[in-house]
């Protein structure tokens, strides 16, 4: 009998299709699903929807006559109708429910995951041999280059040193609206991408499904060789300039010398290992300097590695982890994208990105986006959900531990030593948003109050009581004893409630 392999839509590069003890066979053919029901279940950013739907159609015009591409309401019928009930292997699929629907498939066999550089099972022992506690990234990241050989020179790492952020972490050139790299790779659209947008123009006038933002023209890859000229592009014209300004922002220049290949990595359409490799020739041919290759590498074979096996280690019941027990729900203006109700300079220009594209860099998500929800207690999990549903990169394995961990602080410290907060301090030095602001980031209360001023500090009396045990936060909550005005700041945060700020 036909043994099929089931490719999901984020399992679209050729590395899912190797043939090995643990692979499908170099003939088997190919099944690749797309169900209805996930576009009902969720209100995806349409330029999202877009992009995977192009991906998946893509790989399987690439694959001809190997590949059944099969459009169904559920998962479960499609692969009915694809194999007829034949036996079926499948990569490790990158969700918990997905896992579940997989192992209760008859007939159906998991191998182990691709697209990774650690395997579970080597995780789980560096893990369990520190007793589950205190897995901090920065030491999962040096077990990584040293077991790889990753930008090490012999036992010791490149440049001498494990950590660059003290060269990756400056402000935006001041009297500057752009950092003047070069362009980004942008695909060019097809004939597929047409049918695409034709599809979820329909799906939407017959309210079967519904989505946020806006779509078009596509900005991301969604084929193998847009991924790897996107690729090629960044190392030899952009990861030069990565490292020092990463952590920068400026209102006219949302991508600045950032790689923009996490939705090529997410979808499968590269792999981990050439994306880090081609940066370490970078560094030894003399073609970027080595904090810049560092700092790409550790967003990949660091943090990358980091969120896809913390995911896993945690369990399910980390998803629903309060430990601030933050209950309030999403704003509509915020559910909706809607920037223009925002006065708010930063989270005006921010909110208008995801809107308009589906993506902003990681500070943008973690010291704005990620920092107001946590200020204003929204519920971890909603936030959780618009992450996943708003950006083109958002997975459920990438935004779980990225923003009950990271940006919310829910899981009470297992990720992280301390919030991921700030005030308009922050802001104004590590961007160039505050200057036309209607606020001010040295205000805390008043018509020019800044709303991440304000909100810090009321954020960390709100949490006083936990936070002053902290020795990365106590300094700061002793600062509330010096705020004279900090009941008036604490009533105007009251008032403010979740208008847009």
């Amino acid at each position: 009998m036909t043994t099929f392999h089931w490719l999901f839509g984020d399992q679209l590069g050729p590395h899912y299709l190797s043939p090995g003890p643990h692979g499908p066979g170099r003939d088997t053919p190919v099944v690749i699903i797309e169900a209805l029901s996930v576009f009902r279940r969720r209100r995806f950013h349409r330029a999202k929807a877009h992009l995977v739907l192009s991906a998946m159609r893509h790989r399987a015009a690439e694959l001809g006559d190997r590949a059944r591409y099969v459009r169904a309401e559920t998962y479960r019928e499609g692969l009915r109708k694809a194999t007829g009930g034949a036996p079926v292997t499948v990569h490790h699929p990158t969700s918990r429910a997905a896992l579940r629907l997989v192992n209760a498939i008859e007939g159906v066999r998991v191998l182990p995951a691709r697209g990774f550089l650690v395997a579970h099972e080597d995780f789980r022992a560096w893990a369990d041999g520190r007793g589950g506690q205190r897995l901090r990234q920065e030491d999962f990241y040096r077990w990584v280059r040293q077991n790889h050989d990753l930008l090490m020179d012999g036992a010791q790492p490149a440049g001498g040193r494990w950590n660059h952020d003290h060269d990756n972490r400056q402000p935006p050139p001041r009297k500057e609206i752009s950092l003047g790299a070069p362009p980004p790779y942008r695909p060019r659209e097809d004939d597929i991408d047409d049918q695409v947008r034709l599809d979820l123009d329909r799906w939407e006038r017959s309210g079967e499904v519904t989505f946020v933002g806006r779509d078009g023209p596509r900005l991301f890859p969604a084929t193998r060789r847009e991924a790897l000229a996107a690729l090629r592009r960044f190392v030899t014209e952009r990861l030069a300039g990565f490292g020092p300004h990463e952590d920068a922002m400026m209102s006219a220049d949302p991508v600045l010398s950032h790689s923009l290949l996490s939705s090529s990595l997410n979808l499968g359409l590269l792999d981990p290992h050439e994306c880090v490799e081609l940066a370490e020739q970078a560094w030894r041919s003399g073609d970027a300097p080595v904090n810049s290759v560092e700092g790409f590498v550790r967003q990949v074979a660091g943090w990358r590695e980091y969120v896809w096996q913390l995911y896993w280690y945690f369990g399910e019941d980390y998803r629903h982890r309060n430990a601030l027990r933050h209950q309030a729900p999403l704003p509509e203006w915020f559910l909706e994208l809607d920037a223009e109700a925002v006065t708010a300079h930063c989270l005006a220009t921010v909110l208008a990105q995801v809107r308009d594209t589906g993506w902003t860099h990681h500070i943008p998500r973690l010291m704005l986006l990620g920092s107001h929800a946590l200020q204003r207690g929204w519920n971890p999990a909603a936030v959780t959900d618009w992450f996943h549903r708003c950006f083109i990169d958002g997975y459920d394995w990438v935004m779980l531990p990225n923003v009950v961990g990271m940006s919310q602080y829910a899981d009470g410290g297992l990720m992280t030593t301390k919030p991921y907060t700030s005030g308009g301090a922050y802001v104004q030095r590590m961007s160039d948003f505050c200057g036309p602001c209607a606020f001010r980031p040295t205000v805390r209360v008043g018509e020019t109050a800044c709303p991440f001023t304000a909100g810090y500090w009321a954020f960390l009396q709100r949490h006083r009581s936990r936070l002053e045990h902290n020795p990365r936060m106590a300094q700061a909550v002793r600062g509330l004893d010096r705020l004279t005005d900090l009941d008036a700041l604490l009533e105007q945060e009251q008032g403010r409630g979740d208008a847009p700020p």
